[in-house]
């Protein structure tokens, strides 16, 4: 009996088999639960350089020096990891996934073993490099698993994931330096990744169409947002594109031809004037997540309770404003992702005014960490998802290997500079710095156009004009 007979024979079989899965959620949970414990990786350092410092008796530039280490580390690997994304098979990319968190695990369990402050750079950087190809491969699933009408809100999700790892940092550390030390921090953290590694490889491919776990249904929805060929239904179109007069001035919202080569990648502004940025915001967020503890104790004078709960106020407001900044960029903004970048890096601006000489007030201090973390966030995952809109999914990895690298180059100059501020200057100057960073993103975001998601091809991106 061949298939047809076997569906007429039972007509059930074939509404079964038509039947849409949600697998890409379960995709996108992992992805969320892999990049917290990633983030956490990195973020745990910021608590222990206090006992640190201590420790071997190093300055603030040094201090700075070691927390930069790890982002140039990242930032340097972005581009060659982009460009072997787009070269590899899907299998292949899927199993080097989850091989990249188990080296971040294995090195995050190193740091906790270093007997000298080379030792510990050698492991920041090893870190870096480790981590540096996690943040491409999580937006290449993303890009690949999700309709365009939902790769907003998944990219909002991911990037809110980045900020829960620092989120839990500071309660689970001071709990491990209590009971053991802020060497166990490290090997504390070490475990969970190399766990979720191996339900990743035996869960998630990097494409919809060889996983066993997706529904033919489920694969055409991610491709076209088409129904079942079977249910006479007209298919869903990807996006509806509907025009905000005003806005879109001043949005500089357009059409714009694909990027489909990587060469057309390195010639755009777009990418690079986003990447800058990137680079900006990434830098106060390291800051926040590396530096922040440190003000807390020797500036304020707060104890290890409230440092914890003061410290990890920055990203209860990111883990909000990167989901609440996905869903409007998509459900209300119509897939728009630069008015939530701008807001986000204005919104920064006025934060980091309210933070210089701000008052030892606990109450005062929370909600002002909060709203910079809420204003910090609610743009995130615009970087992430904006070339999505603009490069085919072969040359996305590329397109956003550049954001990244770009991003996280600028980024690991923040903490650098902020210990050689604090050597020379105080406080203030910081918070001036992080003024002036967020400011030159809003300029840069400025100069970049919104391309328009209307007709798209396969790729989710916007077809060349005719």
């Amino acid at each position: 009996m061949n298939n047809a007979d076997s569906v007429v024979a039972n007509p059930e079989a074939g509404s079964v088999a038509e039947r849409r899965t949600g697998h890409r959620w379960i995709v996108m949970g992992l992805i969320f639960c892999i990049w917290a414990i990633a983030c956490a990786d990195r973020a745990n350092f910021g608590i222990a350089l206090p006992y640190l410092k201590k420790e071997y008796g190093i300055s603030n530039t040094q201090a700075g020096l070691i927390v930069s280490l790890f982002s140039f580390a990242y930032g340097f690997v972005q581009i060659p990891v982009g460009l072997l994304y787009k070269r590899l098979s899907e299998k292949t990319t899927g199993f080097l996934f989850a091989v990249f968190m188990i080296f971040t695990s294995i090195f995050t369990g190193l740091m906790g073993t270093t007997s000298s402050v080379f030792l510990m750079q050698v492991y920041r950087v090893g870190l870096g490099l480790s981590e540096g190809p996690l943040g491409i491969g999580c937006t290449n699933v993303i890009n690949r698993w999700f309709p365009a009408r939902e790769k907003g809100t998944a990219t909002g999700l991911w990037i809110a994931a980045s900020k829960l790892g620092p989120l839990i940092v500071p309660s689970v550390c001071i709990v491990v330096i209590q009971l053991w030390g802020w060497r166990e921090i490290f090997y504390v953290f070490a475990v969970p990744g190399i766990l979720f590694a191996i339900v990743w490889m035996l869960l998630v491919t990097n494409s919809p169409s060889e996983n066993r776990f997706c529904s033919p249904a489920e694969r055409r929805y991610i491709m076209d947002g088409a129904p079942a060929e079977s249910s006479g239904r007209e298919p869903l179109r990807r996006h509806q594109w509907a025009t905000i007069p005003y806005l879109d001035a001043f949005n500089r919202t357009r059409r714009v031809p694909q990027l489909e080569t990587i060469r057309q990648v390195f010639g755009s502004w777009n990418i690079f004037g986003v990447a800058i940025g990137y680079g900006c915001m990434i830098g106060i967020s390291n800051i926040f997540m590396s530096w922040m503890p440190t003000y807390l104790v020797t500036v304020k004078g707060f104890a290890s309770v409230k440092m914890g709960f003061l410290a990890s106020a920055p990203f209860i407001g990111a883990v909000a404003g990167n989901m609440l900044g996905g869903v409007i960029s998509d459900r209300i903004l119509g897939g728009r992702r630069k008015p939530m970048m701008i807001l986000g890096a204005l919104g920064t601006m006025l934060m980091m005014l309210l933070l210089i000489d701000a008052p030892d007030s606990v109450a005062f201090l929370g909600v002002v960490l909060v709203m910079s973390g809420l204003m910090l966030g609610i743009g995130f995952a615009g970087y992430s998802a904006y070339p999505m809109g603009l490069a085919t999914k072969s040359t996305y990895p590329t397109a956003f290997g550049i954001v990244n690298c770009v991003g996280q180059i600028g980024g690991a100059c923040a903490p650098l500079a902020v210990g050689m501020l604090l050597d020379a200057y105080s406080w203030t100057s910081v918070f001036l710095y992080m003024v002036g960073t967020a400011l030159l993103c809003a300029v840069l975001l400025l100069s970049v156009v919104e391309p328009v998601a209307g007709e798209t091809g396969a790729s989710g991106g916007v077809r060349k004009p005719k």
